[in-house]
């Protein structure tokens, strides 16, 4: 019973991440037919956003209480590093 659970979460969790991949891939190629300045400059700062975030995650603590902005882009860069680690390791083709 565990074994079929499992295997169908595995299922469900390839496919949602394949689908994530190609649809990120089409929304960049679709934003690029339409606008690559608009394009490169939202994924620009979502890289800066990105980079923020594992930047307030790996760095060390400092007394006090972390904003809501960083721990925002901390959890988005944690789960973005997730999702990528899942995605490279699925086989999507």
């Amino acid at each position: 019973m565990y074994v079929l659970e499992e295997l169908a979460g595995e299922v469900v969790l390839t496919v949602v991440a394949c689908l994530a991949v190609a649809g990120l891939g089409l929304a960049f190629v679709r934003g690029w037919e339409s606008s690559p300045l608009i394009t490169g400059g939202v994924g620009g700062a979502s890289l800066v956003f990105l980079g923020y975030g594992g930047w307030e995650l790996l760095r060390p603590a400092r007394p006090g209480r972390r904003g809501r902005l960083a721990g925002v882009a901390a959890a988005t860069f944690a789960g973005a590093a997730l999702f990528v680690a899942y995605a490279w390791s699925c086989t999507c083709s």
